[in-house]
């Protein structure tokens, strides 16, 4: 089966209950500041890699990390996934500059993150 391609995952997010420890031990393991830094999210670029958290789990109820794949036409991969036996768990919404994103759960229960920069 071939289908549209990714970019890998370049996206990782992380629900945290203590965003501003959280920031902290981030900004010490990654070695940077953040680059975005609210009440309701705060974001590292690092090494090509976007580290975000998330407290609470955010509106999207997450309970664990969750990994974005990269990709550059995100309905075309969530018809490709589901098609394959995923599941929408999330689906797809502009979260600000035109960038999509969704999630969808495998058949493990695994949820995994579809994203497309805008």
């Amino acid at each position: 089966m071939t289908g549209s391609p990714t970019q890998g995952i370049r996206t990782v997010l992380h629900p945290v209950s203590d965003l501003a420890q959280a920031k902290e031990v981030y900004a010490a393991l990654l070695g940077v500041q953040p680059q975005t830094d609210e009440s309701y999210y705060v974001g590292f670029e690092a090494a090509g890699q976007h580290i975000g958290l998330v407290p609470g789990g955010g509106p999207q109820g997450m309970t664990s990390p969750v990994a974005y794949w990269h990709v550059p036409d995100l309905q075309a991969k969530l018809a490709e996934v589901t098609a394959a036996g995923a599941t929408v768990k999330e689906p797809a919404h502009d979260v600000g500059g035109g960038r999509l994103v969704a999630t969808v759960v495998d058949p493990d229960g695994n949820v995994l993150g579809l994203l497309q920069d805008g």
